[in-house]
């Protein structure tokens, strides 16, 4: 079975600090990119059982309901496992009940939510063009309409953002009573709007201690942390980014999309133009097994369960510790090896890049 991510470029507000394909929304286009997107399925998708679909973005919810009607027929396509999960990113300022209602029609078992914030300071300074309120009314519309399984996005590290404000984000999440978030520290990419207005960021150690209470105050509400960025309660995990994580195949549909098909690694053009005249890819890589494992290494570690190594000596035909050497970072406690997993200690995950570099050093056979 693989996955499919399709990706829908419109929105009818650009933020602050997104570095996504966009473009602002235009119902003229529209049409003619979800044509050419039924095209680019049509000429790749092999009919193979599908266990995940993701719907990202841009805002798949800037879509009309016709228009989002004419994308899910069109998904309609893809032969369904009977567990599937299917998400769909969607704002809260343009998520109506109709739109709730056509989500449940067409099979929609998960839904995201871009929130960032509930405080309308932040959401100022992000650009958000929700509030409060309109969070809490479409989580409400969900459940009505049987959508249990939601997730919110929320960003931390924010300039002048303080502990009490984490908590205060956090306090509004957990009255949701929802089973997934995910909580990611503001990067700034170039070409954003806060990176051209050279916007201050805050210090790691700040950043740190921020992620530090993060992760303790939803461990006590009995969220588990199981990825960098994402904390669900059980059975919830995302099936879909997990196939990222595991470093299994999946399809990417659409400007700008990533996928990963036949060991080949592709990413599609950023240029609408060039997409709506069918010049799907910009590039593709051939995976070598190296450049696999390697991958491998660095996507499982993004878990907190790390790498299992049964699974590992499976699906490469050699052991783990014969081609790294972990016993400095084992020493160090900064990697663990529990007999089952190798994974990094969780009191060093917010530093897992630095840890990964290590990791990757320790082999001869991979040189960053």
């Amino acid at each position: 079975m693989k996955s499919v991510y399709i990706h829908i470029p419109f929105c009818t507000n650009i933020c602050s600090y997104c570095d996504f394909s966009k473009i602002f929304y235009n119902n003229k286009i529209v049409n003619e990119y979800l044509k050419v997107l039924e095209k680019e399925i049509d000429n790749n998708y092999k009919n193979e059982l599908i266990n995940t679909i993701y719907i990202g973005g841009g805002t798949p919810s800037s879509l009309n309901y016709e228009e989002l009607e004419t994308l899910f027929k069109i998904i309609k396509k893809f032969k369904l496992s009977d567990n599937y999960e299917f998400t769909i990113e969607c704002n809260p300022e343009n998520t109506d009940e109709n739109k709730v209602k056509l989500f449940s029609k067409y099979g929609v078992n998960r839904v995201s939510i871009g929130v960032q914030s509930f405080n309308d300071k932040y959401l100022k300074i992000l650009e958000r063009k929700h509030t409060k309120k309109d969070v809490y009314n479409l989580v409400k519309c969900l459940k009505n309409n049987d959508i249990y399984n939601i997730n919110i996005d929320l960003i931390f590290g924010i300039n002048d953002q303080e502990i009490k404000d984490i908590k205060e984000d956090l306090d509004n999440f957990t009255m949701l009573d929802i089973p997934h978030i995910s909580y990611y520290s503001l990067i700034l990419e170039p070409n954003t709007k806060l990176y051209i207005d050279e916007y201050k960021e805050i210090s790691d150690d700040e950043c740190a201690d921020m992620y530090e209470y993060i992760c303790n105050y939803l461990k006590d509400k009995n969220y588990i942390h199981y990825e960098i960025s994402n904390f669900s309660k059980k059975g919830y995990e995302s099936k879909h980014n997990l196939t990222y994580w595991n470093n299994e195949e999946y399809y990417g549909f659409g400007l700008g999309a990533h996928g990963f098909i036949n060991n080949v690694r592709y990413e599609n053009t950023r240029s609408f133009t060039k997409y709506l005249k069918g010049n799907y890819r910009l590039n593709e890589f051939n995976m070598t097994e190296s450049s696999n494992i390697e991958n491998e290494v660095i996507l499982s570690f993004r878990k907190l369960k790390g790498i299992n190594k049964a699974e590992f000596e499976k699906k490469y035909n050699f052991n783990i510790y014969d081609k790294f050497n972990f016993k400095n970072l084992i020493k160090n406690d900064l990697i663990r090896d529990d007999g089952k997993n190798l994974y990094i200690n969780s009191k060093y995950i917010f530093i897992s890049n630095e840890i990964l570099v290590k990791v990757l050093e320790s082999s001869s056979e991979y040189v960053i």
